[in-house]
């Protein structure tokens, strides 16, 4: 087993990297906006019986809205 010192003065003895594994993060998007979008109607029915203040509902829509930039650009992404 080669040390650590020598495989970083000599890469060339390293083994290659793997080749990339494409995934698609469009699952990931979904299920990250579906769960804002519960949280916001949560947010929304303890800011309507004053429970809790307006700044859940933001933090929710916000999430929300992140998630579908981020639906958008993993359709135009390259690569994908």
């Amino acid at each position: 087993m080669p040390s650590f010192i020598r495989l970083a003065l000599r890469p060339e003895q390293r083994k290659p990297a793997p080749d990339p594994v494409p995934v698609s993060l469009r699952p990931v998007f979904l299920v990250g906006i579906a769960v804002w979008l519960t949280a916001l109607v949560v947010a929304l029915v303890l800011w309507l019986t004053g429970a809790a203040g307006p700044l859940g509902v933001w933090t929710c829509a916000v999430g929300a809205a992140l998630g579908v930039l981020g639906l958008g650009w993993s359709r135009r992404r390259p690569g994908r």
